[in-house]
Formats: structure tokens, C-alpha cells, sequence
């Protein structure tokens, strides 16, 4: 983050209200990104931005099952007993 303060105004409309592009550059704030509201003592606000975790897959290592399968044809059929 630059040591250079960023001032920015939003409107706020029904519930919600934008992020100046400018303070989400800075931040890196993306889509599927938290916000997390603290209201202080002294009435101001500290919002904390909580990023979007990826890579929730990225150590599984697939089917550790016995039998074989095939996607293709078990797909729709996987969990379910044919008689």
C-alpha cells in the first residue's frame, strides 16, 4: 500500500454502497472479496478486507476408491443402487 492517504466518496443506494475504484485498486479488493465492518468507540468505521481464498482443491488428489469408475457413464448414476 503507498504511504500516500486516498480520499474517495461513494453514494450509498438501498443497502449497499460502491467501493471508489481507486481505494479497490489499492487494496487488490476482487470480486468474492469480504468486507468486514468494525465500528470504533469513537463512532468511525474500520472495514477489514477479507480476500477470497482460491485453490480449495488444489491438494486433493482424486478418487481413493477400489473400484474403477468412468465419468462419462457413472456421472449421474454415482451414488445411486441399481437393482
Amino acid at each position: 500500500m503507498s504511504s500516500d492517504r486516498i480520499d474517495a466518496e461513494s453514494k450509498v443506494s438501498g443497502n449497499q454502497a460502491n467501493i471508489p475504484a481507486q481505494i479497490r485498486r489499492e487494496l487488490d479488493i476482487d470480486d468474492g472479496d469480504q468486507l468486514r465492518w468494525h465500528l470504533e468507540d469513537d463512532g468511525s468505521i474500520r472495514v477489514q478486507v477479507i480476500q477470497q481464498q482460491t485453490g480449495t482443491f488444489a491438494d486433493f488428489d482424486g478418487y481413493a476408491g477400489k473400484e474403477p469408475t468412468d465419468v462419462t457413464s457413472d456421472h449421474d448414476a454415482w451414488g445411486v443402487d441399481v437393482e
